[in-house]
């Protein structure tokens, strides 16, 4: 059953981290933000939501970079239950898909909690103050591809923050797999 996280808390303050990249260095907040914002997405290897969609978030990442928004993407899932979602993997799948930004391991789970993140994909949009603008869907796709010629929800709305500092104020949740939680 598909997960859909729940509306955009303007406001809400982006909070601090420390985890390993698939290309072997540590990133915090501070240095994944960029002078007109930061685009911080849950997503994974394994779920259709996210692999129908791939290769759109890495076009709206690349343009949205030229634009001063920083980017990364964080996996949280658990590597026993969802081996598919491993480090190694993610490492692959990073290299596959030519990430430009980095690929984080969320071996704890505690960022995800944190971020009171509730699928994959899900979409965090930050103004340049580090208050969320923007926690919708990439565009109208959801567990295939929509056509190409889709409105980029994505996109447009981290290009109005970059301009204005602040998000659109009518924004559809992104839908997708649950994070798959460890056992207690």
């Amino acid at each position: 059953m598909a997960e859909i996280p729940p509306v955009c808390d303007y406001g809400w303050q982006a909070k601090d981290f420390s985890l390993p990249g698939t290309d072997g260095r540590q990133y915090s907040l501070g240095n994944v933000k960029s002078s007109n914002g930061l685009l911080l997405m849950f997503i994974c290897n394994h779920c259709p939501y996210v692999l129908a969609v791939l290769d759109r978030i890495v076009r709206d990442a690349n343009d949205l970079q030229k634009l001063g928004i920083g980017i990364v993407a964080i996996s949280s899932n658990d590597v026993h239950a969802y081996p598919e979602d491993s480090f190694d993997n993610m490492k692959k799948l990073a290299a596959d898909f030519k990430f430009s930004f980095p690929y984080l391991y969320d071996e704890s789970q505690d960022i995800a909690r944190l971020y009171q993140a509730a699928c994959t994909p899900d979409f965090f949009g930050f103004n340049n103050k580090d208050e969320l603008q923007y926690r919708g869907r990439l565009d109208a796709s959801r567990k295939e591809a929509g056509p190409k010629d889709l409105r980029r929800d994505l996109f447009e709305a981290m290009k109005e923050v970059s301009e204005t500092g602040l998000g659109p104020k009518n924004q559809i949740a992104s839908m997708g797999c649950s994070i798959k939680w460890k056992s207690a």
